[in-house]
């Protein structure tokens, strides 16, 4: 499948970046969790390496926490301490932690259909 191009539309394989891009709800979400405070969007790009998310375009970070701000699940407001021009800053809102939680329990649902996916690849591997 080497060199394979996805293409996305309808009725079309969805490939790896738009996984990738719907992952950074979960993952935007859980570092505003688990941090003190709230925190900038920048920062929020470049600590997106702990989940292997290597090199994310801020543009597309930026998107993704305009969009759960607008759904409710994150807030920002202007800060204008330190040096340099003011910079929104993003906490989670009550409505973030519930839908963190959701997220958590589809992952736990989608992990245990991957391992029962892989362990029958691995049971009829050498029958091809």
């Amino acid at each position: 499948m080497r060199g394979r191009r996805w293409r996305h539309g309808r009725g079309q394989h969805r490939g790896p970046s738009v996984t990738i891009q719907r992952f950074l709800e979960p993952c935007l979400l859980l570092l505003l969790q688990r941090r003190d405070g709230p925190r900038h969007g920048y920062d929020l790009a470049q600590a997106l390496e702990e989940f292997g998310v290597e090199d994310a375009d801020p543009s597309v970070v930026y998107r993704a926490l305009r969009g759960m701000e607008e759904l409710g699940l994150i807030e920002s407001q202007w800060d204008a301490e330190g040096s340099g021009p003011a910079r929104r800053i993003y906490a989670l809102t009550p409505d973030g932690h519930e839908m963190l939680a959701a997220w958590v329990e589809e992952f736990k649902a989608t992990l245990d259909m991957l391992e029962r996916f892989v362990e029958l690849y691995e049971q009829g591997e050498g029958t091809a």
